[in-house]
């Protein structure tokens, strides 16, 4: 599980974050991106490929990835506070709140990894 916090307030740490997730995914590991914060603009199409970071792998091919193979989650607050509904969303996101978190975080053999 690899949670997103941050957007293009924080290039960074957003890239990194989808960087592991599509690496994840690559590599056959079961993979849930959650969305949080500024992160759950990049669930709405288009966005993701407005994101530039240089030396970083496109942001819009790595969601593509991780979508491809894993499953991807807009916090429901987040989508709340930025006007989001599931009609919003690329085809395969879903929103999701805390009581979905919380299951996916305590599964056997799970590992949260927060950026």
């Amino acid at each position: 599980m690899i949670k997103a916090t941050a957007g293009d307030d924080a290039p960074e740490r957003c890239n990194q974050a989808f960087t592991v997730a599509a690496a994840a995914v690559a590599s056959g590991v079961e993979v849930s991106l959650w969305l949080t914060g500024e992160s759950a603009w990049y669930a709405v199409p288009g966005r993701a490929r407005e994101f530039s970071l240089p030396h970083a792998a496109p942001l819009d091919e790595l969601l593509e990835g991780v979508l491809a193979g894993g499953r991807i989650t807009v916090c429901t607050q987040c989508a709340a506070r930025r006007g989001l509904a599931q009609d919003d969303l690329i085809e395969g996101i879903r929103i999701a709140g805390a009581p979905a978190f919380v299951e996916e975080t305590l599964r056997e053999g799970a590992q949260a990894l927060v950026y």
